[in-house]
């Protein structure tokens, strides 16, 4: 198992270009996996039966439905590969069932809440950096990984531009409004303060001179949450989310926001819709006069 397990994983990394952070992932999984059939004492992948993979699941009897399917995804495909690459004869995983998940449309704000949020008042070098961050990410749609992984190259001025590195080791070029290319060089005077005696190509620092890391930039926007008021579980996500669902709102083609956000698959963008639809609902029962009945 040990020897297939390595396999799969440089599979992933070399040829299937997944994120480091899922790499991990898998080989977390795999490796707990590997653990459990290796006490059943079962050390060969080609002995592995649908019965055992059941039993593994069964052992997790606390865990959520959805790190259940999770479990299933990653060990599925781990047998789908060998029985591609024919280093096992069956893939036994097949018609392992899969825990029903209840779809959830990814939470977003509204525009008067992303106002309020971005209506940072101005006093410190963090102030500016925070406002430049916060602007860019609802601006651009970038996912959090790409932001704090943004370079000084990346950011072309002179065209209102900036590249981006995605999932894949896809790059994107992500046009930028004059209001967020303002208050990004506004920043930039400043960045050389928290650089020091540092050398970073890292366009957004912390105080260190170093790349800006995902704990921190999670602290800043929740000090800020709580500063305006905003008493909901907002993640760097809910701004990418927030993105596209306005610009959907606001009459911007589907494919124009799928090349925005990065997508390779339509079908990711168009949960978009969804949400639209789902607001539009809610703005008819809440707003329409004729919309409840009469005692």
């Amino acid at each position: 198992m040990i020897d297939n397990i390595d396999d799969f994983i440089n599979y992933i990394t070399v040829e299937k270009r997944l994120s480091l952070n899922t790499q991990k992932t898998y080989a977390f999984e795999l490796e707990e996996y590997r653990k459990y059939m290796s006490k059943k004492g079962i050390t060969k992948t080609s002995s592995i039966t649908k019965n055992d993979i059941r039993n593994y699941l069964a052992s997790f009897k606390d865990l959520k439905d959805r790190t259940i399917a999770h479990k299933i995804s990653v060990i599925s495909e781990l047998h789908g590969y060998l029985y591609e690459k024919k280093l096992v004869k069956e893939d036994v995983s097949l018609d392992i069932a899969r825990p029903k998940l209840r779809k959830t449309l990814p939470q977003v704000l509204d525009i008067e809440e992303v106002d309020r949020l971005l209506d940072i008042e101005l006093k410190s070098r963090f102030d500016y950096r925070n406002k430049a961050m916060l602007e860019l990410l609802y601006a651009s749609g970038f996912r959090i990984s790409e932001l704090i992984n943004l370079k000084m190259d990346d950011l072309d001025i002179e065209n209102a531009v900036i590249r981006c590195m995605g999932k894949g080791s896809k790059e994107r070029t992500v046009p930028v409004g004059e209001y967020t290319l303002d208050y990004l060089e506004k920043y930039l005077k400043y960045r050389p303060e928290f650089m020091g005696e540092k050398i970073s190509d890292y366009l957004f620092l912390s105080n260190r001179g170093s790349k800006l890391d995902r704990t921190t930039f999670f602290r800043i926007l929740k000090k800020l949450l709580k500063e305006k008021g905003i008493d909901r579980d907002v993640s760097p996500h809910t701004l990418r989310h927030s993105f596209a669902t306005h610009l959907l709102e606001n009459g911007a083609d589907l494919k124009v926001i799928q090349e925005f956000l990065g997508h390779s698959d339509i079908n990711t963008t168009k949960i978009y819709t969804h949400i639209s639809n789902q607001r539009l609902k809610e703005d008819y029962e809440d707003y329409h006069p004729r919309n409840t009945k009469e005692e």
